[in-house]
Order: structure tokens, then sequence, then C-alpha cells
């Protein structure tokens, strides 16, 4: 059965989109069959070439309960779901069938003040602050405020995810054919990180045999099966 991690939030623009996708490249690095699920109604799906998991289009409520069903049917599948911003009722409907929730949020007052309240709302959910500043000084600023305001949640606060501009690459309809390494590095880190609060071990890359069972349950499928959408290729990066 496969394990469901829910990227939510209240307040929009904290990276929850981006964040779902490097995770899921992530696992994908890592040889775990992995599935970004797209809720967002103001977004519109990614080409599945050039990635190391599969897409699913889910801005339904039926498309949602079926890609769910679906990957609970899968064994050893890992599921992200992007459940997109401002969207309180969605985020509790998420957060009832995930596994892990994780909460974006970004180094301004603004932000933490909106996780701290989620994180009082969903008490399984990991704070994860995401385009962390990579200069020294802005860094130390952020990590202060962090410590000062968010204290008494340091135990399920995760380490940041650096600013990298490369990962803009990953919300582009089509990925370019050859992967930026400082985006690939940045996706594993974050990807080893939450196996390890997962406590899932890390496995080998997918062998072909797992491929080709793949190919029987992804595909191009209707939203009438399960509106996901198999990576065309499995290169390399």
């Amino acid at each position: 059965m496969a394990e469901i991690i829910c990227v939510i939030g209240n307040k929009g623009g904290t990276g929850k989109t981006t964040l779902s996708h490097m995770l899921a490249q992530g696992l994908g690095l890592l040889g775990h069959r992995s599935a970004c699920v797209l809720t967002d109604t103001s977004r519109e799906p990614l080409s599945p070439e050039g990635r190391r998991y599969i897409t699913a289009d889910a801005r339904t409520r039926e498309a949602l309960a079926k890609v769910v069903d679906k990957l609970r049917s899968l064994q050893d599948w890992i599921g992200v779901i992007d459940g997109g911003g401002n969207r309180t009722e969605m985020d509790r409907r998420l957060y009832a069938l995930s596994d892990i929730v994780l909460l974006p949020f970004r180094e301004s007052h603004e932000d933490i003040r909106t996780v701290v309240r989620d994180l009082e709302m969903f008490p399984r959910a990991y704070a994860v602050p995401t385009q962390w500043p990579t200069n020294s000084w802005q860094r130390d600023a952020a990590d202060r405020n962090v410590a000062q305001l968010m204290g008494a949640y340091r135990h399920r606060i995760l380490n940041p995810v650096c600013a990298v501009s490369a990962s803009k690459v990953l919300l582009q309809k089509k990925l370019p054919e050859q992967m930026p390494t400082g985006l690939a590095n940045a996706c594993r880190a974050f990807a080893r990180q939450v196996l390890e609060v997962m406590e899932i071990d890390h496995v080998e890359p997918v062998a072909q045999a797992e491929d080709d069972e793949v190919d029987q349950v992804g595909g191009r499928l209707s939203a009438a099966d399960m509106p996901m959408r198999l990576q065309a290729s499995r290169r390399s990066h």
C-alpha cells in the first residue's frame, strides 16, 4: 500500500507546488516509485516527459478519490499531493487521508505566524523552511526568527530547503533533457530527509521488470480510470 504525503498550508506563495515536485523527483532519483498529484484548480497538469515520477491530475473531488484509491492499491509507492494554498477545508480533507503532512513556509514573519497556526491545527504535520537564504548573514537572521517564534515546535521543523534558482525548471510544461546538478542534489537531499521522518529505507534504483509493471498501472489513462501519466523515458541525472 502506498504512503501518502500531503503538502498543504493556508498561506499561498510558500512554494508548495515546487516542493511537491522536488520531493517526487528526489524520490525517483533515490529509486522510489512516486506520483506527484495536482489538486490546485488554478494550475495546469505538467508533461511527465523526463521526470523521475508520474504525474496525476486530481483537480476534482472524484478524480482525487480515484487517484488516492489507486495509489493505496500499489505496493511500495509514495504519493505526493500538492494541496495548493488558501483552502482550509481541502487541507483538512487531505490531512485526514495522509500518512505525513508537510507545511512549507518562507522566512517572513507572516509565513511563520501562519505555519504556527497550521502546526496547531494539524498535529501530525511537519514544517519545512523553503526557499531559505543561502547568504550566511540572511540565513542566520532567518534561523534566529524561527528559533524565537517557533521554538515550541522545533521537534516538528525539518531542515531548510535552500533557494535553488533552477527549481523553477520542475514547473515547466516539459523538462529539459539535462537537469541541473544542483537541483538534482537538492531534490535528493530533501527526499532523504522525508524518508527518514517516515522511517522508510533507501532502495536501489527501480529494475526494468518493475518499470514494466508501472507501465501497466500508469501510462496515459483516461479520467474515468486514473488520471495518471507515466514519464516517457527514465534518464539518469
